[in-house]
């Protein structure tokens, strides 16, 4: 294998290999079909996939110099500074283990690993390199959320009382277009909507509020099988539900601050805002497709007057090219922490911290009682 090369300049665009050419690589809002706006700062110089042959397509495609059909390969042939790891949940952990014990900076989709020991150990080996994680989600990095969570710091609406949090669609395969690929390890042990869906609301909150404290929780299985909708190649097909597609569950964050979070494949439609956050003196709503991006409820704006603000005149915190840059910001965050030399927003720390709260609330259900959590970033 070659020794790492992680190191690179300022003016010398990351070397990254691209582990996994599924949907979030290849999908319009994906991570390759925009890495060409950050051509400056990354280039794309392999890509590795189990399907030989969809690593090959995808590479002519990407105009990708190399393609693999493993890890190992890619690892030992081209020469990388870091690797995009978009494999399914169930094989993040051991190929990212892989990937920073070679060396190589790392991107990696959510969840970080689905034990903690797991998660451990990628921290623990990318630390002794000295190397990057950034784990998705990347909602952290846009700036509705960044402006709440400066919001919330600034004690702008108050002591916070309680928060909702939307983080649940229908589930792959549940919508009327037809599913491009065999949606069954969504539904299967290893995966389900907390693994998929409800990290993105548990990275929003605790992005927000920090470090939770305790969880309780509710998860089972609405139907024994799932049958995926549409004309697609795999409309019609049955899938036997074996893990909980049904999870709702409330975070404590000590000082009597709560949140309530689904995660679920059950939501086939929602007006609601993503999130809400409630405190003594205001409120704040944060939107995922209609409206405003955010809102905020202010008591006494003026005398006598209390009401909502939309704030689009507030400072822009956060990169405004989130909107053109979709998937591939992940990218871009990992290079400005590498030349800079800052640590991530979208840390492994965090994303361990949400992987502590995905299994604590597979252990609240399952034994009916209040987990403690331990970790924390």
């Amino acid at each position: 294998m070659k020794e790492s090369t992680a190191a690179t300049s300022a003016q010398t665009p990351l070397r990254v290999g691209v582990l996994g050419a599924g949907g979030i690589a290849t999908i319009p809002e994906g991570v390759l079909p925009n890495m060409h706006h950050i051509a400056d700062k990354a280039t794309v110089v392999a890509v590795a996939d189990v399907l030989a042959s969809r690593a090959e397509q995808t590479a002519a495609r990407f105009g990708i110099p190399a393609h693999y059909s493993n890890l190992d390969d890619m690892l030992a042939n081209s020469d990388l500074d870091a690797v995009v790891n978009l494999t399914p949940i169930p094989a993040h952990a051991e190929t990212s283990l892989k990937i920073v014990e070679a060396g190589k900076h790392l991107v990696v989709e959510k969840p970080l690993a689905t034990t903690l020991a797991e998660a451990d150990a990628i921290i623990d080996a990318a630390g002794a390199r000295e190397l990057t994680i950034v784990c998705a989600p990347p909602d952290m990095l846009y700036s509705p959320y960044v402006q709440a969570q400066r919001l919330i710091r600034e004690n702008a609406i108050g002591k916070v009382a309680f928060a909702r949090v939307r983080s649940s669609h229908g589930g792959p395969g549940g919508g009327p277009d037809g599913w491009p690929f065999d949606p069954t390890w969504f539904y299967q042990d290893g995966s389900g909507p907390l693994l998929d869906m409800g990290v993105y609301g548990i990275h929003e909150i605790t992005g927000m509020l920090g470090p939770a404290k305790r969880v309780t929780a509710f998860a089972g299985i609405t139907e024994p099988t799932r049958v995926v909708r549409g004309d697609g190649p795999y409309g019609g097909l049955e899938i036997p539900v074996t893990t909980p597609d049904n999870c709702l569950f409330m975070l404590d964050f000590g000082d009597s601050t709560f949140a309530v979070v689904d995660g679920t494949f059950n939501v086939v439609a929602s007006r609601s805002p993503k999130v809400e956050v409630f405190g003594r003196r205001g409120a704040l709503a944060l939107f995922r497709n209609d409206g405003p991006d955010l809102e905020v409820y202010r008591t006494d704006l003026a005398p006598g007057l209390d009401g909502w603000i939309a704030p689009n005149n507030w400072p822009a915190v956060a990169d405004p090219r989130r909107a053109m840059l979709k998937r591939a910001l992940l990218v871009d965050h990992l290079v400005d922490c590498v030349r800079d030399g800052k640590a991530p927003v979208l840390s492994a720390e965090h994303a361990r911290h949400a992987l502590e709260i995905m299994l604590a609330v597979f252990q609240s259900a399952r034994e009916g009682r209040v987990v403690e959590l331990t970790t924390t970033f």
